[in-house]
């Protein structure tokens, strides 16, 4: 399952966002979630693999969830995006 987002937030994606976005994909443990941006693709599991994205406001993330749990991860992980100023839906 995947969604994809913009990024709105004037800072793009710093360290508070990335630690609720890592955390919430650690709540899934049998769940693989990741992140694809610029051609790259991360675990969301690893905060340094969220940053090295380096995202800035109006860059798109597109949020990717895999196995058991994935359609509840990804509802989580967009509770997040958007809930925390992040991004909205692209």
């Amino acid at each position: 399952m995947q969604q994809t987002f913009r990024i709105i937030d004037e800072d793009g994606i710093h360290a508070r966002p990335a630690t609720a976005l890592v955390n919430t994909a650690n709540k899934f443990k049998e769940t693989e979630s990741s992140a694809e941006a610029k051609g790259k693709k991360v675990t969301l599991k690893s905060i340094l693999g969220v940053l090295s994205l380096g995202l800035e406001k109006g860059d798109t993330i597109t949020l990717i969830t895999e196995g058991p749990n994935a359609e509840e991860a990804l509802n989580a992980l967009k509770d997040v995006m958007i809930n925390e100023g992040l991004g909205e839906l692209a």
